[in-house]
C-alpha cells in the first residue's frame, strides 16, 4: 500500500509539472525546465553520499575503528540480501541515522556518536534495518526523481519571466499568476507526502529484515523524544534523511502536510500492528 501511495503521488507530481509547464511556458517551457531540473538533480544524486556526510560531519570508520558497529551493519545487511555499505559517524550527541548514496553498491549507512550512547543493542538494531531498508527500497533514487520534478517544476515561474517564452499555444495570464504563487507550494506537499510514504515503508522493511517491529518502534520513541531535549545543528536539506527529523519539527492539523516525516505515533501504531499480525 505504501509503494502504490508512492506511484499516486508520483504520478500526481508528473500530471501537475504538465499541466503548469503547458499553461505557463508551453511545450518550450516544459521541456527547459526539466532539463536545469533533472541536470541538477542528477548531479545531487551521483555524489550524494559526498555531500550528505560533509553536511552531518560524519567520518567514515573501519571494521577496526568501530567493530560491534561494522558486524551489527553486516549482520543485518546479508539478511536484507544487500552489499556491505560504507559505515559512517557523526559527531552529534542526538541520537540519530541516516542512509544515503546513489545505489546499493555506493550506499552509506552512517549514526550519530549520541545513538551509540543512549539507545540499547536491540533498539539500534531497528534503527539500522530501517537504514537498511531505505537502501534496498531504493529511496534515494524515488526522493531524488521526486526533488527533480518538484525543482524543475518551480523553476517554470522564472523561466517564463527571464524569457522561457511561450510557443504558439499562447498563454492563459491568470493562470500563470496562480501557478506562479501555487505551483512551487504544491510541488513541495507533494514531494513531502512521497518522503512520508517512504518512512513508512523504510518502517515496515525494516522490521522485516531485522525480524521484528517492536525493537524499531521502541527506537522511534526514543529518538523522537530527544531529538526534542538534545539539538543537532545540521542544514534543513539534509534533515529529511534522519531516522527523525533531527530539528524536531512537530505540528498537528496543516501543518503535517509539511513534515518530511510521519508523526512517530503513526509510525509506531503501524509497527504494534504488525508485530500483532494486523
Amino acid at each position: 500500500m505504501n509503494n502504490v501511495k508512492t506511484f499516486v503521488l508520483m504520478a500526481g507530481l508528473l500530471g501537475l509539472f504538465v499541466l503548469v509547464g503547458q499553461l505557463i511556458g508551453g511545450s518550450s517551457g516544459l521541456i527547459a525546465a526539466l532539463v536545469i531540473g533533472s541536470l541538477f538533480n542528477f548531479v545531487m544524486y551521483f555524489f550524494s553520499d559526498r555531500l550528505v556526510l560533509k553536511m552531518y560531519g560524519a567520518q567514515v570508520v573501519t571494521a577496526q575503528e568501530a567493530p560491534e558497529l561494522y558486524a551489527m551493519v553486516d549482520r543485518l545487511r546479508q539478511k536484507a540480501g544487500l552489499p556491505m555499505p560504507t559505515v559512517a559517524v557523526a559527531p552529534h550527541e542526538q541520537p540519530n541515522a541516516f542512509a544515503t548514496g546513489r545505489s546499493p553498491k555506493h550506499a552509506v549507512v552512517a549514526v550519530t556518536t549520541g545513538i551509540l550512547k543512549h539507545v540499547p543493542q536491540e533498539e539500534l538494531e531497528g534503527v539500522l534495518a530501517h537504514e537498511l531498508a531505505h537502501i534496498k527500497n531504493r529511496d534515494m533514487l524515488i526522493a531524488t526523481v521526486a526533488a527533480g520534478v518538484a525543482g524543475a517544476l518551480s523553476n517554470l515561474p522564472y523561466l517564463l519571466m527571464f524569457g522561457g517564452g511561450h510557443d504558439d499555444e499562447g498563454g492563459h495570464p491568470f493562470a500563470q499568476l496562480a501557478l506562479i504563487l501555487l505551483a512551487p507550494i504544491g510541488a513541495m506537499l507533494i514531494q513531502f507526502a512521497v518522503s512520508r510514504q517512504r518512512e513508512f515503508e523504510a518502517d515496515r522493511v525494516g522490521a522485516m529484515i531485522l525480524g521484528r517491529p517492536m525493537p524499531l518502534a521502541r527506537a522511534l520513541v526514543r529518538l523522537d523524544s530527544l531529538a526534542h531535549q538534545i539539538p543537532m545543528h545540521v542544514a534543513p536539506a539534509a534533515a529529511p534523511l534522519a531516522q527523525v527529523n533531527p530539528l524536531a519539527y512537530q505540528g498537528g492539523g496543516i501543518a503535517k502536510l509539511f513534515r518530511t516525516h510521519p508523526p512517530t505515533a503513526e509510525r509506531v501504531a503501524r509497527l504494534e500492528a504488525m508485530a500483532a499480525g494486523r
